[in-house]
């Protein structure tokens, strides 16, 4: 759909990059939900939201929609494009800025839990697994920043 990234109409959304730290080992593991609708590997994320800051918002998709409790950098880390279908079957092309999040709990029973499923992976599998060209590059490439 080469119109719609076109238009110069981006949306933003902001992402969770949630990671965890392996035990006696320098290695991370990235976690991946996956979309409702066709089940697609991707990050947690959504839009912006009133009075909460974008790395705060990032923080609340992680939760709501993969039960991990974290905090985030106030910086992104990166950011990606794609295309979202829209619930009234039409595309806009968004832009998602793309925060760390270092998870330090993780829930069973979280807000979207049964309309999603929530998986860890490599840096390496979790590129694989997900779609977006420059999500991929940015998981493959990712270093945790701070402590």
């Amino acid at each position: 759909m080469p119109d719609k990234l076109f238009t110069g109409g981006f949306r933003t959304q902001y992402g969770a990059l949630c990671f965890r730290r392996l035990a006696e080992q320098d290695d991370i593991q990235i976690l991946l939900v996956t979309t409702r609708g066709t089940g697609r590997w991707v990050i947690p994320k959504g839009w912006p939201m009133k009075k909460k800051k974008p790395y705060q918002a990032a923080e609340i998709e992680a939760w709501e929609e993969a039960g991990i409790r974290g905090r985030a950098r106030k910086k992104p880390v990166g950011r990606y494009t794609y295309l979202k279908w829209l619930d009234d079957g039409d595309v806009a092309p968004c832009v998602v800025e793309v925060f760390q999040v270092e998870a330090t709990d993780a829930v069973a029973d979280f807000k979207e839990r049964g309309q999603r499923e929530v998986a860890w992976f490599s840096p390496d599998e979790a590129a694989r697994r997900v779609r977006e060209v420059e999500l991929k590059s940015l998981l493959v490439e990712f270093r945790p920043k701070g402590k």
